[in-house]
């Protein structure tokens, strides 16, 4: 019979992938607040994320505050990529037409890296020294709490800039009306580039958080971002509360099955829990239902 230290111990297993799925999320929600789309190539993003850590680190020697920095930073920028080089010149208004078209781009994405990092799976170190940390009975590797810091940060940050700042308002006004957006001067292309770039950096922080503790390839971030697809879903598409809540529910059911039964059904429930979700309740548990 598990124990009270056992329980904990995949409490915050449960809660640390959690959080990696809400990262995720919540740049699916970005994207899908400004254009209206599912942006596949955002389970890419998680995989730059932790291939630009290793070569931020192993390639150009820098220490790893401005490795972190620089890794989160060149995923923002390959996401601003992703929306003026592969979106945009598509010229399509069709959501269906962009959704296939990110899947396209994520094909060609996994193909770069392939050629650009190999096939070969890497190691990328902790942020700090791998000491681990008793907590209530439970083991914790400090790369669990900077996880647990490093997605709080981000999340207020874009709270904050969603709902304090002139570029969540603009932001805002293209996803509810682009027509009306433009006529008061909205340049709706570059608000769209700027939300990919927000996601592209969840998806690479996720990716730079998470690689140190699991290992690091090409197609890394592939079930990683399904995942955090179907934590978005099960929050209610397009939530940022619900994104942030479905990430850390699917993260401990997820473990607490693991837990009770088998690691070998850990996919098996959250994807099964996405299918349950979509036919009882299609607009997430924490979305709202269309009148």
């Amino acid at each position: 019979m598990p124990t009270l230290t056992d329980f904990l111990q995949f409490l915050f297993a449960g809660l640390t992938n959690g959080a990696i799925y809400a990262l995720i999320a919540l740049g699916f929600c970005v994207v899908h607040n400004t254009m209206g789309i599912v942006n596949f190539t955002q389970v890419d993003l998680v995989s730059l994320g932790g291939m630009f850590l290793y070569s931020a680190l192993f390639l150009f020697g820098l220490p790893m505050p401005l490795a972190l920095a620089g890794a989160v930073a060149a995923a923002a920028l390959s996401g601003m990529a992703v929306e003026r080089f592969g979106i945009r010149p598509s010229r399509s208004g069709n959501h269906l037409v962009l959704i296939f078209l990110t899947i396209g781009l994520s094909v060609i994405l996994r193909g770069i890296m392939k050629l650009v990092w190999g096939k070969n799976r890497m190691a990328v170190p902790p942020l700090t020294a791998d000491e681990p940390i008793r907590l209530f009975g439970a083991t914790l590797l400090p790369q669990i709490l900077w996880i647990f810091l490093l997605t709080t940060a981000a999340v207020i940050l874009l709270i904050w800039i969603f709902r304090h700042t002139t570029l969540g308002l603009c932001m805002r006004g293209v996803a509810s009306n682009p027509a009306a957006a433009a006529v008061v001067g909205i340049d709706a292309g570059r608000i769209r580039m700027v939300s990919f770039a927000i996601a592209g950096a969840m998806g690479g922080l996720a990716g730079a958080l998470v690689t140190p503790i699991t290992t690091l390839s090409y197609d890394v971030g592939v079930l990683l971002g399904l995942k955090g697809f179907a934590a978005a879903i099960l929050g209610g598409f397009g939530s940022f509360g619900g994104a942030i809540a479905g990430g850390l529910l699917l993260g401990l059911l997820e473990s607490l099955a693991a837990a009770g039964l088998s690691s070998a059904y850990k996919d098996v429930i959250a994807f099964g829990l996405l299918l349950l979700v979509l036919f009882i309740r299609p607009q997430g548990l924490f979305g709202a239902g269309k009148r």
